[in-house]
């Protein structure tokens, strides 16, 4: 996804201890979210979801599958 580009998550596929941290954030399938922006080096990503703002790891974002809107 780009900056500024939004979309619903439509599955989280880590599991174990990283899977349950994910979804403790609020980070669950159904959420709308906006990429809000990234660091210089793209790393981490700034989310937008539920009203507040998250920040994620790359590494932590690839496990998040996203229905991007037109």
């Amino acid at each position: 996804m780009q900056d500024n580009q939004s979309g619903t998550i439509t599955n989280i596929s880590a599991c174990g201890e990283m899977g349950r941290r994910i979804r403790e954030m609020g980070i669950v399938p159904g959420v709308r979210i906006r990429i809000q922006g990234r660091a210089p080096l793209y790393d981490p990503i700034s989310l937008r979801l539920m009203g507040f703002t998250l920040t994620l790891r790359n590494n932590e974002a690839d496990y998040i599958s996203v229905e991007v809107s037109k």
